[in-house]
């Protein structure tokens, strides 16, 4: 199915097509800073337990990072925000209105936390939130690692993505990196895609893996962008590589800089196939760091 997005809209294509990875990919338990509640829940006295630990950065330098070890709003030096509900549901018909009010996005107790509520807002059904470091923060290479535990519930639809930081946006042809992706109605099932406008002509770049907690405990969701390749990991699997093939930038526009998304829709043509369960909200996302490295040589 082939959707038409406007610029900043996000892709839906061949998510059907995802191959499905036999690994496990959960590593062994361990401590965490602070108490923070499950998916869905308002109790602070909750905790998640804790699967991944941090990532093997041999060979490069933290050049870039929030830790989320303040209170409040999202530090506006590194992260900006997109509002509303774009063109026809950010182009994948989403339920969701996206706001910058701390009652969608905040950073509390080493956090950084973004909740899908169930609320009328400006004549949708659902507020959240989409945080971006675009005309702030972006990269060229590197390797960049998200600790996070992704929402529970039927319809949602959480992603940590990227996109070409040329603006305006040209999609697909300034490429889309989606580190993460999954929907609410195949729970902690992890999708990696790249979108490109090779890609979108039908030759599909997207795997996925199960992770068994991914909506119960953090986990690492990275990528290691050379200029030849893009692998994208799960904790310490690759889920799948994308090469440079030497055939321009219809197929490798990643020689240009991208920037950083995060968020939870709802609904959509691909969050919502099986409909969205008005019984699960809040639910949110938390945020534990988000780094970003450089090679050292």
């Amino acid at each position: 199915m082939t959707i038409f997005h406007s610029p900043l809209d996000r892709s839906t294509f061949g998510k059907a097509a995802a191959a499905l990875v036999l690994f496990w990919g959960i590593s062994a338990q361990g401590c965490k800073k602070g108490a923070l509640p499950p998916s869905g829940s308002t109790n602070q006295q909750d905790t998640i337990p804790v699967v991944s630990q941090n990532p093997d950065t041999t060979g490069y330098v933290l050049t870039w990072s929030d830790e989320f070890n303040y209170n409040g709003p999202p530090d506006t030096s590194k992260w900006g925000y997109d509002i509303g509900n774009g063109s026809n549901g950010w182009g994948n018909q989403e339920q969701e209105y996206y706001t910058s009010s701390l009652t969608n996005a905040w950073v509390a107790n080493g956090y950084l936390t973004i909740e899908a509520k169930k609320e009328n807002i400006a004549g949708f059904k659902y507020s959240s939130a989409r945080l971006v470091t675009r005309a702030k923060a972006q990269w060229k290479y590197g390797k960049l690692v998200v600790r996070a535990r992704i929402p529970s519930g039927r319809g949602t639809w959480p992603a940590i993505w990227m996109l070409g930081a040329e603006q305006p946006l040209a999609w697909p042809a300034d490429g889309e990196i989606d580190i993460m992706e999954e929907v609410g109605f195949q729970p902690n099932i992890i999708h990696g895609s790249i979108h490109t406008t090779t890609t979108e002509s039908g030759s599909p770049a997207t795997s996925s893996i199960p992770v068994l907690t991914a909506q119960d405990s953090f986990h690492l969701y990275s990528i290691v962008w050379t200029p030849q390749l893009i692998n994208i990991y799960t904790d310490s699997t690759r889920i799948l590589t994308y090469f440079k093939q030497g055939q321009g930038t219809t197929q490798w526009p990643f020689d240009s800089a991208c920037y950083l998304l995060l968020n939870v829709a709802v609904g959509g043509s691909w969050g919502g196939q099986q409909g969205v369960d008005t019984t699960a909200f809040p639910t949110d996302m938390v945020i534990d760091y988000v780094r970003v490295y450089q090679k050292t040589d």
